[in-house]
């Protein structure tokens, strides 16, 4: 049990801040979600342009990222 919640989340905070972005792994879990979302039923979706703008979004979102890498 955490019994010094701020203690907790600063420690949480430097860890983040400290562990460096592991790309290979991040995709490795996205691609494992995603095959189990497909078995799930969930994908493929019965409408394929539903949540298009989502889409549009985390796609600007992610070459923002790419640029000032």
């Amino acid at each position: 049990m955490i019994k010094d919640r701020e203690y907790w989340e600063e420690f949480e905070r430097e860890l983040e801040r400290n562990t460096p972005v592991n790309v290979a792994e991040n995709f490795r879990l996205y691609e494992a979600m995603y095959e189990e979302a497909r078995i799930l039923g969930i994908f493929p979706l019965k409408d394929p342009l539903e949540g298009i703008e989502d889409d549009i979004r985390l796609a600007r979102i992610l070459n923002k990222v790419h640029e000032t890498s």
